[in-house]
């Protein structure tokens, strides 16, 4: 899977919440729930088709309308996201993230005793 960019990620983040839309879908949402300026429809289309080349969307038409859905769940992208970014930081070494973590106090007690207790559930 090829990296996407901020600008794909978060309309990644719109698609998995709307699930199958349409580019129209996606501004109106950037509008309504995000409060942002809507923008262009070509940026937007733009972007959907790049997402579509990379294999994370797909899409039906509907005569002159692409309905875009996708093609990885949002669970896989952030496992898949997650091992990269593991391998390329921390040489593959969960372990060495989570002490990273702990270091730097952006893992409580609590929340790592809460992750020890579920790594030994699984």
């Amino acid at each position: 899977m090829k990296k996407l960019t901020k600008a794909e990620e978060e309309i990644m983040q719109i698609i998995w919440k709307l699930g199958r839309c349409t580019v129209s879908d996606i501004r109106q949402y950037m509008e309504v729930e995000l409060q942002q300026a809507k923008p262009p429809h070509s940026t937007v289309s733009t972007v959907v088709r790049t997402l579509e080349e990379k294999g994370i969307l797909a899409h039906k038409a509907y005569g002159r309308t692409y309905e875009y859905f996708p093609t990885m769940t949002k669970q896989d992208y952030s496992r898949q996201t997650l091992k990269k970014f593991v391998s390329d930081y921390f040489d593959g070494s969960m372990k060495r993230l989570v002490s990273f973590m702990v270091e730097e106090q952006n893992l409580s007690l609590n929340e790592l005793s809460d992750l020890l207790d579920k790594l030994e559930e699984e």
